[in-house]
């Protein structure tokens, strides 16, 4: 997503997905993400004979009276002050402001500082918007209310899981990346006030436990949040923690899959949503631009989710019958889908993120931000996070397998995930240096 003064009013709201002029060999970029996931996998396979993570029960214990602030009242009303004064100023922004992202902050706010800025604070925090999400604070602050109280709430139904959520995060990179003008006021104004209205309607029908199954930011921030080193354990203390624990303590949940997937493919279709051919495509085809582009992000979803699903079809064929062949390896996409997040979005962060503070607080004349990079340092970075991502999930994926499986099927089982994952590091790097 570029917003820029100059930019017309129709460009759509997308990340830096590609670049044509990156200086880097692709032979080498290839050769040399296969080598990394190649050697890993041998390496795994010779010394890693048993699992070594241990979920939420592993973490060293932080000082107690670091833990105390962080659950004291008033820091969680503080932080839920602040999320909901956030919103309003948002709204506002839409309102009365105009209908420029080149003048107005609040596209920027929504596609860069909620968005792309919930990867690192998700990252060093944890899941953070559990405690910023205003929608969780008007419901709190509705339940107050006499007749509120009073009301039972339904059973939330098991089997959802979190499909919901993948839903929803559906939906909210439909409008950015397929919707017509997603960075006008009206079209984002009618977005967030439909989203608000459904999400408060089904919590006050099944409590505030909807809101960790079906906010889209909810869940994306719970996700990456699992690669935190400040964490929970089992027993409630605040620890840190290797990664990897918390990684490995991903809930097996219907949906899981889903919201993985679509968290993928939709940073996969933004990436090939710069490439020339699609873009003649959109502005050719007979159905329109937006069909159009909803069907290219359904398909590209719809491409990652067959891909995983195979792969987890000829690992049960390798490994004999497990019981969720689906959702045992889900978590090692997590890495992967970071990975995708840092490389696309990485740049449109440190650039606009700035310019979009600056509009909020009434200096949207200062200067224009630089990159932080040039073209060779961002080519290397987008490089080596994709890989990196791949790798981190071949570690969760043979932690998994060792655990799940006879040590003579361990290492077998994960032929097909290997494969998965060469396939996705070169759909990845290809969109890159397209």
């Amino acid at each position: 997503m570029v917003l820029r003064p100059a930019d017309p009013p129709t460009l759509l709201a997308h990340g830096i997905g590609s670049r044509h002029d990156l200086p880097i060999s692709p032979f080498y970029a290839f050769a040399g993400a296969f080598a990394a996931l190649f050697v890993s996998f041998l390496v795994l396979g010779l010394l890693w004979s048993s699992s070594r993570f241990r979920g939420d029960r592993s973490g060293l214990a932080l000082p107690a009276a670091l833990e105390r602030i962080a659950d004291a009242p008033a820091t969680r009303t503080a932080l839920r002050g602040l999320g909901l004064t956030a919103a309003l100023a948002v709204l506002l922004s839409l309102l009365l402001g105009p209908d420029d992202p080149g003048r107005n902050p609040a596209p920027g706010a929504v596609y860069v500082l909620l968005w792309v800025g919930l990867v690192p604070a998700s990252l060093l925090l944890g899941p953070v918007w559990r405690l910023l999400n205003p929608l969780r604070t008007l419901y709190r602050l509705g339940r107050r209310l006499p007749r509120a109280r009073r009301h039972t709430h339904a059973p939330l139904p098991n089997r959802l899981g979190q499909w919901p959520a993948a839903a929803t995060l559906f939906g909210f990179t439909w409008l950015e990346l397929a919707a017509p003008d997603p960075a006008s006021t009206p079209t984002l104004l009618a977005a967030l006030i439909g989203y608000a209205a459904v999400q408060l309607t089904l919590a006050a029908r099944f409590g505030e436990r909807w809101f960790a199954d079906a906010d889209a930011f909810e869940a994306y921030s719970a996700l990456l949040a699992r690669l935190s080193p400040l964490g929970r354990r089992s027993d409630g203390r605040l620890v840190l923690r290797n990664p990897f624990h918390g990684l490995d303590a991903t809930p097996e949940r219907p949906g899981l899959v889903a919201t993985v997937c679509v968290l993928l493919g939709s940073t996969a279709y933004d990436g090939y949503s710069d490439d020339p051919s699609w873009i003649n495509t959109l502005q050719t085809s007979p159905l329109g631009r937006t069909p159009t582009a909803t069907l290219g992000l359904l398909a590209s979803i719809a491409l990652v989710a067959t891909l995983y699903c195979l792969c987890a079809a000829a690992t049960r064929l390798v490994c004999g019958p497990h019981p969720g062949p689906l959702t045992a390896f889900a978590h090692s996409l997590v890495p992967i889908a970071l990975g995708y997040l840092i490389a696309h979005y990485f740049s449109l962060f440190v650039t606009e993120g700035p310019r979009t503070v600056s509009m909020a607080l009434g200096t949207d004349n200062a200067p224009e931000p630089l990159p932080p990079l040039g073209p060779g340092g961002l080519a290397a970075l987008q490089i080596i996070a994709v890989v990196t991502g791949h790798v981190l999930g071949v570690i969760a994926a043979h932690d998994r397998s060792v655990r799940l499986f006879p040590p003579a099927r361990a290492v077998a089982g994960q032929l097909p995930l290997l494969t998965l994952m060469i396939v996705y590091t070169i759909g990845g790097i290809g969109l890159l240096l397209n």
